[in-house]
């Protein structure tokens, strides 16, 4: 009896052992987890050298002749304000990834003179952009650049995300943005970037005051990359709706439940949480249709009353879904082919098959962490022959 009582004891030390030894690997794993979304935060969010290089060596080249590349004082060109061409507007700081839209966009359309991008970077990225839309002529496309400053009416007075950002608990939340806050609330660390509330982020709400002339325009994002001639996007008849954009649900996943707090009486009182999202990045919209709905007052509503990040935590998709929740209309999957910067098992046939393939997700394609199977979708429209680009050693 005492042999059988002393090996019972030393089996339970064994197992209370083996339990501690679990419960301490356990801790590892999840702070190894924590750590290792931390760091692939960074690397996705962070300025590539060459990046960083090439902005620099525009801005440069701008110093160094101004008179060649500003269009300050000249008349504001006719096909800008002209809604009888084709018009597409970009936001963006990057100023690689918006050559390469544009490029991309120009080499597949069948009469690229009747295309009008509209680009809109910050203050500090004006030059460069300035610069890299002027070396070369886009097959006869019409280019504007302008910055996001030169739109006055974007004021904190009126626009809610530029008066919450002075609010200083957000910036405490953005701006603090170390490994150990970062990691305390894992699900929403990707938030916890100050892109979220960069106006440039949100001046999709803006369009038709931006574009007060025109009564279609497409907006495109930055990380996209065009295959196809567009144009038969202004040939869709829009049915009254504001938003035309493709569909991302399927099952249950990409629902609006997803995206918004249905636990909070005004989410739930206005919305159906199995409503289907859609997606950002190829968006195309009616402006008639948007100022008919009112659709900016709207947003407005909402962000003000999302000031404490209790309706929806960040970004503009839950906005966007809230702000155009009856005025969609859905398109057809081809014009639009999502995932490219983090699902690796989307199908090649599918990819050939899309007017527009969008690397979103984190795996961006002008990153070391991109994606090698759909990298070349996107480098095929870099401009390597640009001496800029060769001085900046692009190992894309």
């Amino acid at each position: 009896m005492i042999s059988e009582a002393k090996e019972s004891f030393d089996n339970q030390l064994k197992i209370q052992k083996l339990k501690d030894t679990i419960f301490a690997v356990n801790e590892q794993l999840t702070k190894a987890k924590k750590q290792g979304a931390f760091s692939s935060l960074i690397a996705a969010k962070s300025i590539p050298k060459s990046l960083h290089c090439l902005a620099m060596r525009l801005m440069e080249e701008r110093i160094a002749h101004p008179e060649k590349y500003t269009d300050e004082g000249k008349p504001i060109a006719p096909e800008f304000q002209d809604p009888k061409l084709y018009h597409y507007a970009i936001f963006s700081d990057n100023v690689l990834a918006a050559s390469v839209v544009v490029n991309s966009a120009t080499k597949n359309a069948k009469e690229p003179w009747k295309h009008v991008f509209h680009v809109v970077t910050d203050k500090m990225n004006l030059g460069a952009m300035q610069v890299m839309f002027k070396l070369k002529d886009y097959n006869g496309a019409h280019i504007e650049v302008k910055a996001v400053e030169d739109y006055k009416f974007l004021n904190s007075s009126y626009v809610p995300v530029l008066r919450q950002l002075e609010s200083a608990n957000l910036q405490k939340f953005y701006f603090e943005n170390t490994l150990e806050n970062a990691t305390k609330d894992t699900t929403n660390m990707k938030f916890r970037n100050p892109k979220y509330l960069s106006i440039l982020n949100h001046l999709r709400f803006y369009l038709p005051e931006m574009y007060p002339t025109l009564h279609r325009i497409l907006f495109l994002d930055d990380d996209i990359v065009v295959q196809k001639d567009l144009t038969g996007l202004w040939k869709i008849d829009m049915d009254g709706k504001v938003n035309g954009a493709v569909e991302t649900c399927f099952g249950s996943f990409h629902r609006y439940a997803q995206y918004m707090n249905f636990s909070h009486p005004l989410i739930k009182q206005k919305f159906n949480p199995k409503a289907c999202a859609w997606a950002y990045g190829m968006n195309f919209f009616d402006l008639d249709a948007w100022r008919r709905e009112k659709c900016t007052e709207e947003y407005h509503y909402w962000q003000n009353l999302n000031e404490n990040r209790t309706l929806w935590k960040l970004g503009t998709l839950p906005p966007g879904l809230i702000t155009f929740y009856s005025t969609t209309k859905p398109l057809h999957k081809s014009w639009h082919v999502l995932g490219l910067g983090y699902n690796p098992s989307i199908s090649m046939d599918e990819i050939s098959n899309a007017a527009v393939v969008h690397f979103n997700g984190n795996m961006k394609p002008w990153l070391d962490i991109a994606m090698n199977q759909f990298k070349p979708l996107w480098t095929k429209y870099v401009d390597y022959d640009l001496e800029f680009v060769q001085a900046c050693n692009f190992g894309v």
